[in-house]
């Protein structure tokens, strides 16, 4: 089972947030930042709406803003925040808007969904700390959806990311293997051309 790096979850975990813990575990937490002196702005300013429409990451416009389950989502157009607005559901990111990839070892942190960091997989949105991240959860996407969904579910759901994030930074889960190992065999799957994913692959995947 693919696992995460000591330098990947650092770089996972030490990206700028500030997580609002929530009373229900349907309601976060959420990965948000300080984004033009606003604070608890998700997906780093970008547009919820514009991954699946347009089919890359769109900066939102504080114009067309809207707090929606106690942080602000911003949009590019008047049309996407009414999208948004009928249908929330539809298009927030998984896992709070954390790295998809930390997630799946306990750790909320990093994400953003910039150029490169997220995926539209079966018509769900998952964001990641960076490109090397989404490349190895994508070594075994659903085993690791598996895994992330079980760890969000028991140990970070409605409660502070930061204390999770601490506790499972000091105790990894069994599964954790190092930065080399992981780029290892990432590099290996890629010379037999057998990743699930090959670069290049489009940015919405629905088998």
């Amino acid at each position: 089972i693919v696992a995460l790096s000591a330098a990947l979850v650092a770089a996972c975990a030490s990206a700028p947030a500030n997580p609002v813990s929530m009373q229900s575990p349907n309601d976060g937490p959420w990965r948000t930042s300080t984004i033009d002196g606003e604070r608890g702005v998700m997906l780093e300013g970008h547009d919820a709406v514009a991954y699946f429409t347009q089919g890359q990451a769109v900066r939102g416009d504080r114009a067309h803003a809207v707090t929606h389950k106690g942080v602000v989502w911003r949009f590019a157009t008047a049309a996407n925040r009414a999208a948004f607005e009928q249908q929330p559901q539809k298009y927030m990111p998984q896992f709070g808007g954390f790295c998809s990839n930390g997630i799946n070892y306990a750790i909320a942190g990093g994400g953003g969904g910039g150029p490169n960091a997220w995926r539209i997989y079966r018509s769900k949105l998952y964001v990641f700390g960076g490109q090397t991240a989404r490349d190895h959860f994508e070594m075994d996407t659903e085993a690791n959806l598996r895994l992330a969904h079980g760890y969000w579910d028991a140990e970070i759901a409605g409660l502070d990311a930061a204390v999770t994030r601490r506790q499972r930074m000091a105790q990894r889960v069994p599964h954790y293997q190092s930065d080399a190992q992981l780029q290892a065999q990432w590099e290996s799957m890629l010379a037999k051309r057998t990743l699930p994913v090959m670069p290049g692959a489009a940015q919405v995947i629905s088998p």
